[in-house]
């Protein structure tokens, strides 16, 4: 269900229409309040807890916190038990959330800590390009000491992993950014680069082929997106910049490293347009063809 005042009920109901309901063999079902949803049969959806207040469109009412994070918690308990083959989440409104008493950054960390995974990592696909970024949300005056060795192979164990388990990709390429300019020109604009990253990159290096640090302003141009199958990037910003630009409509943010599969289209609750007809479905099918592209690549049908 996502914020019920935001786009991302409107753009469910539209993408389960746009794909008759099912996606391949597997039926799709709408989780939430029946309130937050419009037009679609009684089967086509699982009723979580109700909610707290009125729906106001393009206004987002800490009331509803309960709801929408029971719609998270009954999706995910489906895939936990085997009775669900993915979970795809529409966008939460964070500002509401942690009004109402929610005490995580977002989606990931709260999938991370509901499933019991040592460490969720956020990658966004589309476009012909996957990045992840090893900081999520924090303020960019902390990305520098969150940046550790053991942190960037943790991350690029999972992301190989993935590319070879949900991506079919038998050897994988993950591009490694730098933080400063220029990767930090041997230490000149900064340690990082020498210290931590390179490091982490050649301990990467026997689980796939692992290119870094490079410099970000040149790591997404065509001819340098061809050289590898993921990009791992120190801070939100620096990821998601190239994968919006050059999938801004059908952008898809996957989980990796937990044990379900879980994905959610690449945009906010834009309740600036709630409710008015105007939310496009595109990364919401998007999300839902990838979850299930993953799925079947995991578990077949």
């Amino acid at each position: 269900m996502g914020e019920p005042a935001g786009i991302g009920p409107e753009a469910a109901v539209a993408a389960w229409h746009a794909l008759g309901g099912k996606i391949g063999k597997r039926a799709l079902k709408l989780v939430g309040d029946a309130k937050a949803f419009h037009d679609i049969p009684a089967n086509a959806l699982i009723e979580s807890h109700a909610l707290g207040a009125p729906v106001r469109m393009g206004h987002a009412d800490p009331a509803n916190t309960h709801a929408v994070v029971d719609a998270i918690d009954t999706a995910v308990a489906m895939a936990v038990q085997g009775a669900a083959a993915a979970v795809v989440t529409a966008p939460i409104h964070k500002a509401s959330l942690l009004q109402g008493g929610f005490e995580f950054a977002g989606h990931t960390e709260y999938l991370q800590k509901i499933t019991q995974a040592p460490r969720a990592v956020m990658m966004l696909a589309g476009g012909g390009l996957r990045v992840v970024p090893l900081t999520i949300h924090i303020p960019i005056s902390e990305v520098p000491r969150r940046i550790s060795e053991v942190a960037i192979v943790e991350t690029g164990e999972i992301i190989l992993q993935a590319l070879k388990r949900d991506f079919g990709i038998a050897k994988p390429r993950l591009a490694i950014s730098g933080l400063n300019p220029h990767a930090g020109e041997e230490g000149e604009i900064g340690p990082e680069e020498r210290d931590i990253i390179a490091p982490a990159a050649q301990a990467l290096s026997a689980e796939g082929t692992v290119f870094g640090p490079l410099p970000a302003d040149t790591m997404f141009h065509e001819e340098a997106r061809a050289r590898y199958d993921a990009a791992l990037c120190m801070y939100h910003d620096q990821a998601l910049i190239p994968l919006k630009t050059l999938a801004f409509w059908d952008g898809v943010n996957v989980t990796l490293g937990l044990p379900i599969v879980r994905t959610s289209p690449d945009h906010g609750t834009a309740l600036d347009i709630a409710g008015k007809g105007r939310a496009d479905p595109r990364s919401m099918i998007a999300a839902i063809r990838m979850a299930a592209e993953i799925a079947d690549a995991r578990f077949g049908l």
